[in-house]
């Protein structure tokens, strides 16, 4: 018998890179819109998708907006996007969720998308984790299209709980609320 065949894996390295409010280059937005209309290419006639420009102008101008985006060499993979939420607006006040003693402040991860070449790879999870690493709030929180069961089951898998759902604007899907203890 002779020895199996050996397989030769090849991995992309992927580079993550943190943006925040105040160190935001020009370029930033336009990579946003880009990555977004790559990974919603099929769903562009949607207006909800087509407002995305709107949705990053608003999040990075947040004072506290960070930003974590892949790359493979000089090509952006996907991004991971956020910011604090405002006490008493809160995602999960619309809901039955109670926080942990009390402890109610809250990190909204607004978007997270992988260009269709890069998905499957991992990539979602490291900017996730890259994006929430140095939080310093109680609770994370982000929005869902029911829709898509197997993208909360992925998150679910990150350690978050569906809690309710909400539609945050007249054309947005229906979305569930899924929050996760930052503390525990």
């Amino acid at each position: 018998m002779g020895r199996p065949p050996t397989c030769r894996l090849e991995l992309n390295v992927i580079d993550l890179r943190h943006f925040q409010h105040g160190n935001l280059p020009e370029s930033l937005r336009q990579l946003l819109i880009d990555v977004h209309d790559d990974a919603y290419a099929d769903a562009m006639d949607d207006p909800f998708n087509q407002r995305f420009p709107w949705f990053v102008d608003h999040w990075s101008g947040m004072e506290d907006f960070s930003c974590v985006v892949a790359y493979d060499g000089d090509e952006p993979t996907g991004f991971a996007y956020g910011a604090p939420l405002a006490p008493g607006r809160e995602w999960w006040r619309s809901t039955d969720y109670e926080p942990h003693d009390g402890c109610s402040s809250t990190y909204a991860v607004s978007e997270l998308m992988v260009r269709p070449r890069w998905r499957k790879q991992g990539v979602s999870e490291r900017l996730h984790e890259a994006l929430l690493k140095e939080r310093t709030e109680d609770v994370a929180v982000l929005l869902v299209d029911v829709t898509h069961p197997k993208v909360q089951t992925l998150y679910e898998s990150w350690g978050y709980t569906r809690v309710g759902e909400r539609r945050p604007f007249a054309d947005a899907p229906l979305l569930a609320v899924m929050v996760k203890d930052l503390r525990g």
